[in-house]
C-alpha cells in the first residue's frame, strides 16, 4: 500500500513557476513507477509526466516537454514537479499516483493503483 499526499499548489501569474511535491507513505514507495496526472473542469484527467522507480527515464505529455520537469528523491519518499513558464490552459487539479506492480512507465490512467486527494493549481493570465 502506498498513501499519496500533493503539496505546493497555489495562484500564479502566466509566465511564472511553480514545484509540486508528493509525499508517499510506505516501504515501498522506490519500486514504483510514479506520475502526475491533472483534471480542468468538465474535462477527462490527462497525463502530464511519468518517472521510472529509479528516476532513470521519464516521459511527458507534449503539452509540457520543455516546461515542466519530473524528479524524485527515494531516499525522502518524495516525488516534485517543477512547473515553469506556466499558461493558463495549466489550470486544473493536480494528481500525483503510483503505478501497478510490474508497471515500467505509462501514460495510462487504469496502470496507476494509487492516487493522492490533488493540488490546484491556477494560472491567471
Amino acid at each position: 500500500q502506498v498513501q499519496l499526499v500533493e503539496s505546493g499548489g497555489g495562484l500564479v501569474q502566466a509566465g511564472g513557476s511553480l514545484r509540486l511535491s508528493c509525499a508517499a507513505s510506505g516501504r515501498t514507495f522506490s519500486s514504483h513507477t510514479m506520475a502526475w496526472f491533472r483534471q480542468s473542469p468538465g474535462k477527462e484527467r490527462q497525463f502530464v509526466a511519468a518517472i521510472t522507480w529509479s528516476g532513470a527515464s521519464t516521459y511527458y505529455a507534449d503539452s509540457v516537454k520543455g516546461r515542466f520537469t519530473i524528479s524524485r528523491d527515494n531516499a525522502k519518499n518524495t516525488m516534485y514537479l517543477q512547473m515553469n513558464s506556466l499558461k493558463p490552459e495549466d489550470t486544473a487539479v493536480y494528481y500525483c499516483a503510483a503505478g501497478l506492480s510490474g508497471v515500467e512507465i505509462s501514460r495510462r490512467l487504469y496502470e496507476y493503483a494509487y492516487w493522492g486527494q490533488g493540488t490546484q493549481v491556477t494560472v491567471s493570465s
